[in-house]
């Protein structure tokens, strides 16, 4: 079984990944299919990964939107043909800086083992 850390690790993981091609610009994630793929992919690492911590440590960081990041995660999933690359983007390009932010800061107040 994964850890509470290990998974917040996935989350940064995944947004590093997003980040190597949000560095294109919203003009080459609209022109290109496979970053759009890649981003939504690893969006659904990051719902997947906040949906599985501990109960405990997403109430101990309410400053987190996880019902958010774990709902973007289900409709990403399970509407497929429905994603709406506005809100894609906007996840990209606006929420991933803070989240990174506050994921790192969890970590970093995270005793090291």
């Amino acid at each position: 079984m994964r850890s509470d850390r290990e998974r917040l690790r996935h989350v940064i993981e995944a947004i590093e990944r997003i980040e190597k091609y949000a560095a294109r610009g919203e003009y080459g994630f609209r022109q290109d299919e496979l970053i759009q793929n890649w981003m939504v992919r690893h969006l659904q690492v990051i719902g997947e990964a906040a949906r599985s911590l501990s109960p405990q440590l997403r109430e101990a960081h309410a400053e987190v939107p996880w019902a958010g990041i774990i709902g973007m995660r289900h409709v990403l999933v399970h509407e497929y043909f429905g994603i709406d690359l506005d809100i894609v983007w906007r996840a990209v390009s606006v929420d991933l800086p803070e989240l990174k932010r506050k994921i790192e800061a969890i970590l970093q107040e995270w005793p090291q083992v």
